[in-house]
């Protein structure tokens, strides 16, 4: 175990964790928009940036993907602290100005934000979704493209690979902004514009799953596709 101070408290730490992953476990509070718990952290959004003391020196990090050491000093809620976040919140409003997420987040760290409904759905890059694909689902459908040397982009962006998709919609599941859209009638989805097969399943005859994401499935774990025909609820 690790003993750090966390805005002057004693805390206690799992060797390995992060600033957040510890905050979060002590009902610190610390903003984003681009972690979640169960993938590798990316530091995007800026928002999670805290205080660490470094050679009797305050230094701002991003906290999703600092890794606590023994003895760590750590300030979650500094003045400096709250001006980067409120800055990182401002640039994103500034950005993405009609986008529910944004904006909610920018509201809360002290950004003016314009009254009125919000209508938009923006990527905001936060990677959610790639991560996803790669790390968890593990067919590789999306690809974060930057700017980068050698590449004409005017902006960095999301790729679709539609051959690789299997249609499993994590992607939509995980998206905080609402950008990923799938839509499910009958025994077709639509995700990033491809239409995919449902397969009803044998027991119950609800519409459970893509065929592409099943024999996915099939051909990852060995198990027959005969197997797999029958939905969670029905097992």
């Amino acid at each position: 175990m690790l003993n750090v101070t966390i805005d002057g408290k004693k805390v206690e730490a799992k060797d390995g964790t992060t600033i957040l992953r510890t905050c979060q476990e002590n009902h610190i509070p610390i903003p984003t928009l681009c972690f979640h718990k169960d993938l590798m952290p990316f530091g995007a959004c800026r928002l999670c940036v805290v205080e660490v003391k470094v050679n009797g020196k305050w230094q701002l990090t991003t906290s999703c993907d600092a890794a606590l050491k023994n003895k760590m000093e750590v300030r979650t809620n500094s003045e400096k602290v709250k001006e980067s976040r409120k800055l990182a919140a401002e640039l994103l409003y500034y950005k993405y100005p009609s986008t529910k997420a944004v904006r909610d987040a920018a509201k809360s760290l002290g950004v003016e934000v314009a009254e009125g409904e919000p209508k938009g759905n923006d990527c905001i890059l936060c990677g959610l979704c790639t991560r996803t694909c790669h790390e968890i689902v593990g067919v590789d459908a999306l690809k974060f493209v930057d700017r980068g040397l050698g590449r004409n982009l005017a902006e960095p962006r999301i790729e679709y690979i539609a051959d690789a998709c299997i249609g499993c919609g994590s992607c939509a599941y995980v998206c905080p902004t609402g950008f990923v859209k799938m839509e499910s009638s009958g025994d077709r989805r639509v995700i990033w514009d491809k239409s995919f097969k449902m397969v009803a399943c044998e027991t119950c005859g609800r519409y459970f799953a893509p065929e592409d994401q099943l024999k996915w499935i099939s051909k990852k774990t060995g198990v027959p596709m005969s197997e797999l025909l029958v939905c969670t609820s029905c097992k």
